[in-house]
């Protein structure tokens, strides 16, 4: 690695050094030794197809990128929002963290979201997708897991804000998660992936009495519609284009603890649910509750009529629906192997028409080492990491599926090296009808010698690949901070963002619930009113002055600050930061927002505009006075 990483200049012979080689044969497209052959370029060929693809890539001061990119932000619980392809970070949107600049787990309005009694500081946020209807992105929502605290939260896209936050009882660590297609996303899917005694009250610890669950959450509720008990460990999933069918690639068939156990077996499964019979079992009440919780549950464990399991190789991972609606993808981790499953067989698989649950499978493609995840560029290619072999490759759906019947067809069309393990992978658009095959982002879970070092904790490598011709071009790569799991990409034209906030938008419903109590109208006055020892101060704020500059409370008082900010041009946000107290939130344009703190000690206590607002921004500001008990 030491060698690799002081070979910045080409090799005195003049050729290529190992790392300008490999990057030279990402722009090109170079064709891997099991697809169609190796193209032979000269260095001008590599050279001129870099700039090319390169130059696609290039997004100019001024212009706006073509797609919108939400990353998930890992274990910084958080979501990013990129502009592809020029790959620059536009928005966080904090979710399941704590963010001080707007003010995320310290505000009112977002502990309203969060739950204000603080219980979980963190969050391992995974799969980002978005809502939509008759199978295309619509806009309206994002919807992304939190596997540390078994959680699932909403996204506005309007305003980019989390607005619902639903923790799913009786399961532990929601990790799969995708969303019913059609008519219209109705249904949030996600599974719970490790196995846990129901009830897990402490009764019971055999792994063999343990299971775990199928969730469907209602996405408009945001409640616990329905849960399916399993056998095995549930990981990744993905849903139909008729609305009927779930499937998820499932591991742990050995119901083992150690991780040699984990892989005695020599199959495991893709478990299918049946969304129509669930549903049905659900309303005549064939299900149990456990425990506190009053979530109906059924039972989908082998032998149900509302699963079918189907035997795949070993421990699979990704499970992705191709863009035509034909297939479902499950990608074998730890076999060289993608499995093709056709969601047209699926009803006669429920109606027991088939002796061996096997029929469904219509093609098992060999791909490279560690197959991971499968996206697709909606012209009948598939596109799978290949972890061990740090690689994407490119193949033909059909042709696998003509492999599969005994024709000697090759479905390779490309391997492309990415730096290094990639995980999960994207192509615009993917995941909807619309798929159109401009670009794929692979994530990579190494960056090793790509960029400067930064201490003993590397960042990992996000890669943009052009995928618009026959050959894939490796076009960006970048740092990025732990972890980004997954991304969705989708066309600009489909997210619809407010300017300014509505001064009736629901998410501060409950400031203007308790100004209305208070006698106060948020718009006009600022006043403070005092209710034994809870204090609501209530201010407005204009650049670059705060309706009120100076307020009195005394030691020990709840405060309760109330900003609405009266400024009506995007992107005059305010502040409000109260110093030593642990305060501070951010107020755009028509926004109210509020916070809660003790004031703990006498004296005078400034609070400031933290958002830069106005050539006079440092001069917005004001002091609390607090008197002495």
């Amino acid at each position: 690695m030491k060698k690799e990483q002081n070979e910045q200049q080409e090799t005195p012979q003049g050729g290529f050094s190992r790392r300008r080689f490999l990057g030279a044969t990402a722009a090109a497209g170079v064709v891997g030794a099991t697809g169609l052959g190796t193209a032979v370029m000269s260095r001008e060929a590599w050279a001129d197809a870099a700039m090319e693809a390169r130059n696609k890539a290039v997004v100019h001061p001024g212009e706006l990128d073509e797609y919108y990119g939400f990353w998930s932000g890992g274990h910084c619980g958080e979501v990013r929002v990129l502009g592809v392809p020029s790959m620059r970070e536009l928005m966080r949107i904090p979710v399941f963290n704590v963010d001080s600049a707007t003010g995320w787990g310290i505000t009112n309005e977002s502990k309203d979201v969060l739950g204000h009694d603080n219980t979980y500081l963190n969050g391992d946020a995974h799969h980002p997708h978005i809502s939509m209807t008759d199978g295309r992105y619509d806009g309206k929502y994002l919807f992304i897991n939190d596997k540390a605290n078994t959680r699932v939260a909403r996204i506005r896209l309007d305003i980019m804000k989390t607005d619902k936050i639903t923790t799913v009882p009786n399961v532990q660590a929601i990790h799969g998660l995708r969303l019913q297609k059609v008519p219209q996303t109705n249904y949030v899917f996600c599974n719970a992936e490790f196995v846990i005694p129901q009830p897990n009250d402490g009764s019971e610890f055999a792994l063999e009495n343990s299971y775990t669950m199928f969730n469907a959450i209602d996405a408009e509720t945001m409640e616990v519609a329905w849960q399916v008990i399993v056998d095995g460990n549930l990981d990744n999933m993905d849903a139909d284009y008729t609305g009927r069918y779930a499937a998820s690639t499932c591991y742990n068939s050995e119901k083992a603890a150690d991780l040699a156990g984990t892989m005695r077996a020599d199959r495991d499964w893709v478990v299918v649910f049946n969304v129509d019979r669930i549903e049905a079992a659900v309303k005549a009440g064939n299900f149990k509750t456990i425990g506190d919780s009053r979530v109906p549950v059924v039972d989908g464990r082998h032998g149900s009529e509302l699963t079918r399991y189907v035997p795949v190789p070993k421990n699979p991972h990704g499970l992705n629906t191709s863009p035509d609606g034909k297939y479902f993808i499950a990608n074998g981790k730890l076999s060289p192997t993608a499995t093709i499953i056709a969601i047209d067989r699926l009803d006669d698989l429920f109606d027991d028409k088939f002796d061996d649950p096997r029929d469904v499978v219509v093609g098992e493609p060999e791909l490279g080492l560690g197959p991971l995840h499968t996206t697709f560029d909606g012209r009948g290619n598939a596109y799978t990491t290949l972890f061990i072999d740090s690689q994407v490759a490119k193949w033909n759906i059909e042709d696998a599926i003509r492999h599969y019947n005994g024709e000697q067809v090759n479905y390779i069309r490309q391997k492309l090296d990415v730096h290094y393990q990639p995980g999960h992978n994207h192509a615009s658009l993917t995941e909807s009808r619309d798929a159109d095959g401009q670009w794929l982002v692979v994530l990579s879970k190494f960056s090793k010698d790509r960029f400067l070092p930064a201490g003993p904790l590397h960042p990992e490598n996000d890669q943009l690949i052009d995928i618009s011709g026959e050959e894939m071009k490796l076009v960006h790569d970048g740092p990025t901070y732990a972890e980004p799991h997954d991304c969705i990409l989708v066309r600009r034209d489909q997210i619809k963002t407010r300017k300014i906030y509505d001064r009736d938008d629901p998410y501060f419903a409950s400031a203007r619930a308790q100004a209305e109590k208070d006698g106060v109208t948020l718009e006009a006055e600022n006043k403070v009113i005092r209710d034994g020892n809870k204090v609501r101060v209530y201010m407005t704020s204009v650049a670059p002055t705060y309706g009120m500059t100076e307020f009195r409370v005394k030691q020990g008082d709840e405060v309760t600050v109330y900003v609405t900010n009266l400024d009506t041009i995007e992107d005059v946000t305010h502040g409000f930061c109260m110093v030593n107290h642990g305060v501070s939130m951010e107020i755009s344009p028509q926004q109210t927002s509020s916070v809660t703190f003790t004031a703990h000690s006498p004296g005078v206590h400034w609070y400031y505009c933290n958002w830069f607002c106005h050539a006079l921004h440092m001069e917005m500001g004001g002091r609390m006075i607090v008197e002495k008990a």
